[in-house]
């Protein structure tokens, strides 16, 4: 299949990759991400959360983020915030939020364990959302969790993902993504699994949230590009990870995706080098190398260039 000539990649770092850091980051550092990110030509950057504190201390401070964010908005950005129920959403709607996304899992387990119900609970709780975002003209993002294996299940019927897939898109999302939690997919599990989610879900609306736990992100990505899907949620550095599956490390690295990108002549819009001076800012914010390998092999390069120049 001819690969797309452009992709659109959805930034998750201020909100995914950040949520589980134990450090409290302050919103000007949540903002200044934004803000660099915008700058290297991201137009989709998941923002925050609107989830209880409680449960999510890292994103207690989402309202004061994104109006923040929203009072300077940068042209043709949308700035998506998660809203897993209705008094998130409501919170959400105050503070200016225009697109917010759900979330649902293909494991009863993970589900289960991750959000205290079943699937078919957690999509009916989900229902008020998407009918008070129609009324509100609200876009609304579906995520599905585990599509290719669960850390209390293992493996997951593809079946299994694209009715959950399905439901969410019948119930007024206008894109579904596609998460492997566990980074446990390959090549070939993706490719069965968007074989059977797209009897329910046209391509152009399904994307793919893959993590690199076993180092497969970027092979399932282009497994996904020949599949037909051109929408990836990417996370600077490689921010983040899910606290529900051991030794799951974080989402694909923004940067090894758009090297990817380039090396296919696909279209991202991204400044490359913008966005490696982004992944190395912020891993200093969090006292660490970034995680991406593109990254880390761009700065090195620099830095041998800068002793021998």
């Amino acid at each position: 299949m001819t690969l797309p000539a452009k992709v659109r990649i959805v930034e998750v770092g201020p909100r995914d990759g950040l949520q589980n850091e134990k450090q409290v980051i302050p919103a000007d550092t949540k903002v200044s991400l934004i803000r660099r990110l915008e700058a290297a030509g991201l137009k989709a950057i998941e923002t925050t959360s609107f989830v209880s504190p409680k449960w999510v201390p890292q994103m207690g401070d989402n309202t004061e983020v994104l109006t923040r964010v929203l009072a300077e908005a940068a042209p043709g950005v949308d700035y998506p915030v998660l809203t897993p129920n209705m008094k998130g959403f409501e919170a959400a709607l105050a503070a200016g939020a225009r697109e917010v996304a759900v979330f649902g899992a293909a494991s009863e387990s993970f589900s289960q364990k991750n959000i205290n119900c079943s699937i078919a609970e957690s999509l009916e709780r989900f229902r008020p959302v998407l009918e008070a975002a129609a009324a509100a003209d609200v876009r609304v993002r579906g995520y599905v969790s585990c599509v290719a294996g669960c850390p209390y299940e293992g493996s997951v019927a593809p079946e299994a993902v694209a009715e959950v897939a399905g439901t969410l898109l019948d119930m007024g999302c206008y894109e579904v993504s596609l998460g492997d939690t566990i980074g446990s997919g390959n090549p070939a599990s993706i490719q069965r699994m968007l074989e059977a989610v797209q009897r329910r879900v046209p391509v152009h609306q399904l994307a793919g949230h893959y993590h690199d736990t076993y180092g497969m992100a970027v092979a399932n990505i282009h497994a996904s590009l020949q599949a037909g899907v051109s929408v990836f949620d990417a996370s600077v550095a490689g921010l983040g990870g899910c606290p529900y599956a051991a030794g799951a490390s974080g989402n694909v690295a923004t940067e090894d995706v758009v090297w990817l990108m380039n090396s296919l002549g696909v279209d991202t819009g991204i400044d490359l080098n913008a966005l490696v001076d982004t992944a190395a800012w912020i891993s200093s914010q969090l006292g660490r190398e970034p995680a991406s390998k593109v990254a880390r092999a761009l700065l090195a390069k620099r830095a041998k260039a800068a002793c021998t120049g």
